[in-house]
């Protein structure tokens, strides 16, 4: 029979090698499940981890790395430091939407003045509105007792049918034959969220995730409110007794997550995406969980897991379009990545042992 054995202390190889392990595996079973479908499993793997990196058209697909992994980061940097404190805000998906809504409701409001003030003026609003719908399941939790988890999901529910009322109502483009949508900020030079090096993929969105990868190495690691955060996730009794005040750390960690999901709704709708729309999100909130835990919530591996999920992005829509796999295969393959990561996690912790029925 086999027994689940608690290990005096947590394994450090499992620890640093499950995100590694849980990728191969991760790969194993996608490819049993493009088999499935009747495609190549070799040939999908290869299309998906190979081809945007190596393959004949990589010269385009490389700087979508940059791209897609940018706001993805940004996200899960802002997750990654409440979760380390035991604050868990699964609803950035709806604070990506709200700092988007109203980073491009103030540029749009300047619209079309010619002006370098607009585009500092949307970031801070999209900040803001990030940070301003995180406070409500914050505010709940401190005041009410209330379950963050529960509140924030719920409340991205809400933020999608704001952005549907947007690009129908306030926000929608009065030259655009009544279609839904707004004016893109691709024609707005003052509020466009344009490449810093052409041809790069690098733009303000990319370049503010690095900066926030810097920023959370340091603070964890150099400043006493990184120390409180870790030490609240870790032993939140010793936290309690040596003094860290729960009410203000779960306000400023829930600020910070939305604050960072915000910023990255607000660079994504005035760059890559270009305009609000009904269809604007497209997941980002919730595959920043995945990249969060895939970097076991340090800021240099989610910079890594960042770029590792953004290359599953980018591969998926080349094998959607060269292999014909379905949109959903390739959601499921990126979720598996997060189901193995936890099963795995779990020998670090635990070991393995084969006992006899009698000796159990």
């Amino acid at each position: 029979m086999i027994q689940l054995e608690k290990r005096p202390q947590p394994s450090q190889f499992w620890s640093l090698f499950t995100p590694v392990i849980a990728v191969v595996v991760t790969m194993i079973a996608g490819g049993l499940l493009f088999a499935a479908l009747g495609k190549n499993p070799v040939e999908a793997i290869r299309t998906i981890f190979y081809d945007p990196l190596f393959g004949e058209f990589s010269f385009y697909y490389r700087p979508q790395l940059l791209v897609k992994g940018g706001p993805l980061i940004l996200i899960a940097i802002g997750l990654s430091l409440g979760f380390r404190a035991g604050i868990w805000n699964i609803g950035a998906e709806g604070q990506y939407i709200l700092g988007a809504i109203c980073g491009a409701a103030v540029g749009l409001a300047f619209y079309p003045l010619d002006s370098v003030i607009v585009f500092p003026l949307m970031i801070l609003a999209g900040l803001l509105g990030g940070m301003l719908w995180s406070m409500i399941p914050a505010l709940l939790k401190v005041k009410f007792g209330t379950n963050e988890i529960l509140v924030s999901l719920m409340l991205v529910y809400v933020a999608e049918q704001l952005l549907a009322s947007m690009s129908l109502g306030l926000l929608r483009n009065p030259e655009g034959h009544g279609f839904p949508g707004s004016r893109n900020f691709q024609d707005y030079a003052s509020g466009h969220n344009a490449e810093i090096l052409a041809g790069t993929g690098l733009h303000w969105g990319v370049a503010a995730a690095f900066i926030a990868v810097i920023f959370a190495y340091i603070l964890l690691n150099k400043h006493i409110l990184g120390f409180n955060i870790r030490l609240t996730g870790e032993a939140p009794r010793a936290a309690r007794f040596g003094g860290v005040n729960p009410t203000r750390l779960t306000i400023l960690c829930m600020g910070m997550s939305g604050a960072l999901a915000g910023l990255a709704g607000l660079f994504e709708v005035s760059g890559p995406s270009g305009q609000v729309s009904i269809d604007f999100n497209v997941g980002y909130g919730f595959t920043a969980i995945i990249v969060a835990f895939l970097g076991r919530l340090h800021p240099v591996g989610i910079l890594l897991a960042g770029l590792l999920m953004a290359l599953t992005y980018i591969g998926g829509e080349i094998a959607q379009a060269n292999l014909g796999l379905p949109a959903a295969a390739i959601q499921v393959f990126q979720g598996m990545l997060l189901f193995f990561l936890l099963a795995l996690d779990l020998l670090s912790n635990f070991r393995i042992r084969l006992a006899t029925k009698g000796a159990v």
